[in-house]
């Protein structure tokens, strides 16, 4: 069985950061789960399709025409050939991808696909609940968090950066709202997996957390 390492945890905590760097670090295959959400919901906007329409939303994501590539050490996300990186990582995007991932149907159409990322030597996927849904049996789970402020203006950095609009008080809010969102949603709520090791990342560099989790997975022989 393909060794697996998920790391799981809020918006903005820095898991798809941290996870890319274990995965490179250990030479091991990457999932982006949310981003696979993110995709659906920004190609049923731009095919149309109402975001309360399970049967459409299902056909859609079970032909999602997404590609992932690296390329100078980040991830390259093409969607219907158009590379879509940084669109998928707005506010807006996040919105719609929040709207379709509380719907079962949708959430089972995409569970194969994600499951089919893990190949040898390993897999190191991220998400909201590859620990304690998609991958159960996963040998190292890790629940990644960090303030709701901290996480905010780690958020706000990453859009100015890139050259969005941001307001820092409306991001804590936003924040805050999707953490209730996704803890209180019925379909796979987000929450710690009973074996997760758990880090608090407020205080804590992206050096500092990679670090730890390599550790993790070195003490239960993974790497």
């Amino acid at each position: 069985m393909t060794a697996v390492i998920t790391i799981d945890g809020p918006v903005s905590s820095g898991k798809g950061t941290v996870a890319r760097r274990v995965a490179g670090a250990l030479g091991w295959h990457l999932l982006d789960s949310g981003a696979l959400y993110r995709l659906l919901g920004l190609h049923a906007r731009n095919c149309g399709v109402a975001l309360d329409d399970e049967p459409a939303l299902v056909a859609l994501a079970r032909e999602l025409p997404v590609r992932f590539r690296e390329a100078q050490g980040e991830m390259v996300i093409l969607l219907q050939d158009q590379d879509v990186s940084d669109i998928l990582r707005t506010e807006e995007v996040g919105e719609l991808a929040s709207r379709v991932a509380v719907l079962q149907p949708v959430r089972d159409a995409l569970m194969a696909r994600q499951k089919a990322f893990a190949e040898p030597p390993g897999l190191v996927a991220d998400g909201r609940d590859m620990g304690t849904v998609v991958f159960t049996g996963a040998p190292l789970k890790i629940y990644l968090t960090a303030s709701a402020e901290e996480r905010a203006r780690r958020r706000y950095n990453q859009l100015k950066d890139k050259g969005f609009g941001a307001n820092l008080a409306a991001l804590v809010e936003d924040i805050r709202a999707r953490d209730d969102r996704d803890i209180n949603r019925p379909v796979a709520p987000l929450r710690p997996a009973d074996d997760a090791v758990q880090i608090d990342s407020t205080d804590m560099s992206v050096d500092d957390v990679v670090n730890r989790i390599l550790d993790e997975a070195h003490q239960r022989q993974l790497a």
